[in-house]
């Protein structure tokens, strides 16, 4: 199994069934998605996308419908032992026993796992979390980063080659972000292969080397990130004029731009099409002297509206 993907799934579907509150809902419409050992995989997509669901079946939480899930090569439902030893799962909720200190909290998660007292690694997990001082604490004490370190840390005590991310860095501070973000970066090192949900794109953006986009159960595009941001053609060119202008020259009037309220102007154009040399032509055309200039490229932001809400509306 060493050699198998990180994780399969083939044509996956499930659908849960209608309440008398709410008609059948069809969560995942045959899913296709491999994801690689050792990559920083970015799983996003809007609420209601089937991410969740996903992920649930992934913890064996959820039931699937059809198709096939392999987490390194064992198969969810036939080798199910298998393949929960291969996963450790951060969830987005903090839930966890306020009664029990950490290290009481890691020790039994452990023997959850089959792991022997002499193989176990609690007090170097909370180390690296920076939670070994609050080792004998009662979690209810923690804070609700300190909480958030721990689940991860829960995630962690059976050594698990694959790690999967639900939305950890929700509500913790800049600070806290940047540790955590520090640390998954040495487990990804390490080769452990870190599977990522997120709504703060720009995370997603700086960590991630390949990332899927869900949206109404299906995947909408599953490619490497420079390929993904590559998909949008379009650039903006703003020019600082030597003087503020508030109107537009008539001499630009056919091309896709706008004014700010400092003065500045922004062009939209496309890369594949369009010069920047002719349009600053244009400018000059139009009797403006340029004290400035940049061009913007265009983020995980507007590839992310363009492959879902763009599509909706």
């Amino acid at each position: 199994m060493t050699h198998a993907p990180a994780i399969e799934i083939k044509n996956l579907t499930k659908t849960y069934a209608k309440s008398k509150k709410a008609p059948a809902k069809h969560a995942l419409k045959g899913v296709d998605l491999t994801i690689p050992r050792g990559s920083i995989f970015g799983l996003l997509g809007p609420n209601g996308a089937g991410k969740s669901t996903l992920i649930n079946i992934l913890a064996g939480l959820v039931n699937k419908g059809d198709g096939e899930v392999k987490i390194c090569g064992y198969d969810v439902q036939s080798q199910t032992r298998q393949a929960r030893a291969s996963i450790g799962i951060v969830p987005q909720e903090i839930a966890m026993d306020v009664f029990f200190t950490p290290f009481q909290a890691l020790e039994l998660q452990a023997g959850y796992y089959g792991v022997p007292k002499a193989k176990r690694r609690s007090e170097e997990i909370l180390s690296a979390l920076g939670l070994l001082d609050k080792r004998d604490a009662y979690v209810r004490q923690l804070s609700g980063g300190m909480k958030r370190r721990l689940l991860i840390a829960k995630a962690l005590v059976h050594n698990p080659p694959v790690l999967i991310l639900d939305e950890p860095t929700a509500g913790v501070d800049i600070e806290l972000r940047r540790q955590l973000w520090d640390y998954v970066q040495e487990l990804h090192a390490r080769g452990t292969t870190i599977i990522l949900t997120t709504h703060y794109l720009e995370e997603a953006e700086s960590l991630c080397d390949q990332i899927a986009i869900m949206h109404h159960g299906e995947i909408v595009a599953n490619e490497s990130k420079t390929s993904l941001m590559s998909r949008l053609d379009k650039r903006t060119l703003v020019i600082t004029p030597t003087e503020p202008i508030k109107a537009l020259p008539q001499e630009l009037s056919g091309l896709e731009a706008n004014i700010s309220e400092t003065g500045q102007i922004a062009i939209t154009y496309r890369s594949g099409t369009d010069s920047i040399s002719g349009l600053l032509a244009q400018v000059k055309s139009a009797g403006l002297s340029i004290l400035d200039l940049r061009t913007e490229e265009p983020d995980l932001e507007d590839v992310f509206l363009s492959l879902t809400y763009a599509q909706d509306a």
